[in-house]
């Protein structure tokens, strides 16, 4: 029984570079969708003061 070789699994530590990489990459995606979720706000907007400017919209009550 002498030399009997078992192959154990070694266990490594977190990858930096890999962690890096995740993260930036997570990062890219969710500045992404922020900024979209921004650039609609802003059309939303300007098109509000477009309409306001143009006559078509109030925001003043109407009477009856």
């Amino acid at each position: 029984m002498a030399g009997s070789r078992v192959a154990h699994a070694t266990l490594k530590g977190p990858s930096v570079v890999k962690e890096l990489c995740i993260g930036m990459a997570l990062a890219l995606a969710a500045g992404s969708l922020w900024k979209m979720h921004h650039w609609n706000e802003q059309r939303k907007v300007r098109q509000f003061y477009d309409l306001l400017e143009k006559g078509e919209i109030s925001v003043v009550v109407q009477e009856e």
